[in-house]
């Protein structure tokens, strides 16, 4: 295991899977990259009357404090070197395992809110498709 890839949106299962995927980099003596998949993306705002510059502004200020603090986590556990990245995707899990293959991981951590039932049919799970699509292990924390 040379390069890790870590899904992140700042809800608490992905705080848990940043702070294991940081542990396993560690062991592992591997790169690790913290990715968030922005949605919507900059062109979707762009055809809409509900966004404007500011809400797209404060969006990303968002997105990039909760990549700051993934990696200051990491700074903080003496982890080098760790990478952080976005990616604009509709399908969170695509973007995701697309960003694995093309960067060469060789491992993927994300988090899991655990739907059963009616939720999971209804909504899917982002770390089920990861699993089932990726090119190399995953690793779901909850």
């Amino acid at each position: 295991m040379k390069k890790i890839l870590c899904a992140t949106d700042g809800s608490h299962s992905a705080q848990k899977a940043v702070d294991y995927a940081i542990e396993l980099a560690k062991l592992a003596e591997a790169e690790l990259t913290f990715i968030h998949v922005v949605m919507p993306t900059g062109e979707d705002v762009s055809h809409t009357y509900f966004w404007n510059s500011n809400v797209l502004q404060a969006a990303d200020e968002q997105i990039q404090m909760e990549l700051h603090e993934a990696m200051e986590k990491a700074h903080q556990r003496d982890l080098e070197p760790v990478f952080c990245t976005t990616v604009p995707g509709h399908n969170i899990a695509k973007a995701i395992i697309d960003y694995a293959e093309n960067n060469d991981h060789d491992h993927v951590v994300t988090g899991s809110v655990g739907r059963t039932g009616v939720a999971k049919v209804l909504l899917g799970s982002i770390a089920e498709q990861v699993i089932s699509k990726a090119h190399c292990p995953v690793t779901v924390v909850r």
